[in-house]
């Protein structure tokens, strides 16, 4: 009986400390005001209550205030797989012309901000399964409704 009880508070202390460590979600740097990450980098978003958190590794790259943020913005960068086509092409001709007719898709999402007369911006990629999870998280603790950036036209 001791040991059925030790082996539930131990099983219960695991659980509760796994479920106390943040998870975040993994998104691709693309560009902004993050000087000391290169476009490309995987880097985590953590969205908290009133918090938003980017880190690289084990290290806190930037930590905003959610009421700091400006605007949330969100997009596609959609193109033909080509190039893939043209490599399976050269093995078998039927599957080639078939892989250049399937499409994808990038989900791209931007953020801005002003937190105390420091201004800034960055843009990232997230995975397709996350993408819309990520929106509605920031929209949530900032109060700002995403912008569609795809739909936006350019006056001259």
């Amino acid at each position: 009986m001791k040991q059925a009880i030790s082996l539930a508070l131990i099983f219960t202390l695991a659980v509760s400390s796994f479920a106390a460590e943040p998870t975040g979600y993994k998104v691709d740097y693309d560009g902004g005001s993050l000087a000391e990450i290169k476009s490309g980098t995987g880097i985590k978003i953590f969205i908290e209550a009133d918090n938003v958190h980017f880190s690289h590794g084990k290290e806190n790259v930037l930590s905003l205030p959610a009421g700091s943020v400006t605007e949330i913005s969100y997009g596609q960068d959609v193109h033909r797989r080509v190039g893939a086509a043209i490599g399976i092409g050269l093995v078998t001709f039927g599957i080639g012309g078939l892989m250049a007719l399937t499409k994808s898709k990038k989900h791209f999402i931007g953020l801005t901000w002003d937190n105390e007369g420091k201004k800034g911006g960055l843009a990232f990629q997230a995975d397709k399964d996350d993408y819309r999870g990520i929106l509605t998280g920031l929209e949530g603790v900032t109060g700002r409704k995403a912008v569609n950036s795809d739909t936006l036209s350019v006056k001259n």
